[in-house]
């Protein structure tokens, strides 16, 4: 008897209609695995309460009243791109990082071009938060969820890191 499809892990689905416009959550209710910018282009899951506390936790850091999450999280990537992912998280709320700071952290100055692409490619965009690196110069260049999402979140935790 082949029971391939018992492998597969039910994802719940649920949307948010944050601050910075609509953002997809997604997890497998032990781990979050997604969360991006957008309605869901799947049908939103049934509730559960990883998900609910996501949310929670999102309506927190947008009204100013967090600034770390504390989620399980489960990102699918390379063991490099889950490296960026870790040292992103080390990045303090309200600051910023380049990406040369970022690919020196992962032990390879060079790689800045490997950590855009990782940068690019977070699956689990806020709480680990790619929006806080930025180009060489200070300037903001890239983002998955649009300049202006990343210039709003930095902005966000800018206004909110003397409170």
């Amino acid at each position: 008897m082949n029971n391939d499809h018992s492998k597969k892990e039910k994802l719940y689905i649920t949307a948010y209609e944050s601050p910075a416009g609509w953002l997809t959550i997604v997890s497998d209710g032990k781990a979050v695995t997604g969360i991006s910018f957008g309605r869901p282009e799947q049908p939103v899951t049934e509730e559960n309460g990883l998900n609910r506390e996501v949310i929670r936790q999102l309506k927190e850091y947008f009204a100013g009243k967090r600034r770390e999450f504390s989620l399980p999280l489960s990102p699918a990537g390379t063991e490099f791109q889950k490296k960026v992912w870790s040292v992103l998280q080390e990045i303090p709320y309200g600051e910023t990082r380049t990406y040369k700071e970022i690919a020196g952290r992962c032990g390879n100055e060079k790689a800045c071009r490997a950590v855009g692409m990782a940068n690019h490619v977070n699956p689990i965009g806020i709480v680990i938060p790619c929006h806080r690196v930025v180009g060489s110069s200070g300037k903001m260049v890239g983002y998955a969820g649009g300049l202006d999402k990343k210039q709003y979140l930095l902005e966000l935790e800018g206004g909110n890191s003397l409170r």
